[in-house]
């Protein structure tokens, strides 16, 4: 069957996969190299999704170096925390099934880019994404919005075509702002009450419900 002339954007973290053991130990971790108070893992679920650079002061003193706690935090992360995580069962069959209909495949995450790209490579999910977008380092693409401002200039596909899938109102915001469909799903870190607050034009429960949903979303588009 022809692919389709839409396009999907995926999140990564909470989305296509769980990576809460990898980023939460190493968040922790850095805190602890800093000599600062380290929060109970379960405590932490919430910094899953938004830019670590705006978490982190959230646990240090006013005027506290954030950049030294992000590079603590990478020497972890890359240090293979980054492949500390689960792939959320059925998702890679659903992810195909969107490839096969739709035109093209983004990541987008709020994960740099230089640590998105070793996971899509190492979990399998690189055959299916035309390209993968993160932020990056210097923290100029943080917001969601701007670095899908970046996927749609240089893709140049258009919005009034396009799905977010996303776990976080991050995701959800950031897809309103250009005119994109959004699924929140809920199987992720910021659960249903979040993503329809924020205004997620639908709701999807179960991996193995999500090509589904994106499909006939794509039918009003024919």
């Amino acid at each position: 069957m022809p692919a389709m002339s839409y396009t999907v954007l995926f999140d990564l973290d909470g989305t296509l996969t769980d990576p809460a053991p990898g980023i939460i130990g190493c968040f922790q971790q850095a805190l602890t190299d800093l000599g600062h108070e380290t929060p109970p893992f379960d405590e932490l679920k919430w910094i899953i999704g938004p830019s670590l650079r705006s978490s982190f002061p959230k646990f240090m003193p006013d005027g506290a170096d954030v950049e030294t706690a992000l590079a603590r935090y990478r020497l972890h992360y890359g240090g293979g925390g980054l492949y500390d995580l689960t792939v959320y069962p059925g998702m890679p069959e659903a992810v195909a099934l969107i490839r096969s209909e739709a035109r093209r495949l983004f990541v987008c995450t709020a994960k740099p880019e230089t640590f998105a790209r070793p996971i899509i490579d190492r979990f399998g999910y690189a055959p299916l994404f035309d390209q993968v977008y993160g932020t990056t380092l210097d923290g100029s693409l943080d917001d969601k919005g701007d670095l899908m401002a970046k996927i749609i200039a240089e893709q140049g596909f258009d919005p009034a075509r396009a799905i977010m899938v996303g776990d976080r109102k991050h995701d959800i915001l950031a897809a309103r702002r250009h005119g994109i469909a959004s699924i929140g799903v809920t199987w992720g870190y910021g659960g249903a009450q979040e993503l329809s607050d924020t205004g997620a034009t639908h709701l999807c429960e179960r991996p193995e419900e999500l090509a589904g949903l994106v499909k006939r979303i794509a039918a009003d588009w024919r």
